[in-house]
C-alpha cells in the first residue's frame, strides 16, 4: 500500500470532534489545521513541512486517507484570519470564532494533560502553526 510507512495524522483526541474533522477531511471541507507551537517544541512531534504526506486515521485508529501538506505558517494567535479560519472547515464564520473553539480546546483538561506542565496561558502573541493541505487520496 502506497501509504504505508506514513506518519499518521491525529486531529483532536478520539471521539466525535475527530469523527467530525475526519468526515469535513473526507468531504474536501477540511483543508487546514492549526496547533501551537508549543505543542512541537515540547517535542510532541516534529514541526510539519510542506510536501510532506501522512495517514489521517479516525477515532478507532484506522486509516482513512492521505493528505499533503501545501503550506505552513506560524503566526500570532492575533493574525490567525477569516479565510484560514474558514478552511478549517468546523463552520467558523470569521477568526474570532475559530480562536473561541481553539481556546477551548487548548485549555480542556484533555488537551493540558496530553501536552503536560505547565499550562500555556494563551494570548494574542500565542504562537500558532497553521497548516494547509491537500486531499491525495482517500483509503478504505
Amino acid at each position: 500500500m502506497a501509504h504505508e510507512g506514513l506518519p499518521p495524522a491525529e486531529f483532536a483526541f478520539p471521539g466525535p470532534l475527530r469523527d467530525q474533522l475526519v468526515a469535513a477531511i473526507l468531504a474536501g471541507r477540511k483543508t487546514s489545521t492549526s496547533s501551537l507551537l508549543a505543542e512541537y517544541e515540547r517535542g510532541l512531534e516534529p514541526l510539519p513541512r510542506a510536501g510532506e504526506r501522512s495517514v489521517v486515521v479516525d477515532s478507532a485508529g484506522a486509516p482513512v486517507a492521505v493528505i499533503e501538506t501545501a503550506e505552513v505558517r506560524i503566526v500570532r494567535m492575533a493574525d490567525v484570519d477569516d479565510a484560514f479560519a474558514h478552511e478549517e472547515g468546523e463552520g467558523f464564520v470569521d477568526a474570532a470564532a475559530w480562536r473561541a473553539a481553539h481556546e477551548r480546546f487548548w485549555t480542556s483538561d484533555a488537551f493540558v494533560a496530553e501536552l503536560g506542565p505547565p499550562a500555556i496561558a494563551l494570548d494574542d502573541d500565542t504562537q500558532v502553526v497553521c497548516e494547509r493541505f491537500r486531499l491525495i487520496e482517500r483509503l478504505g
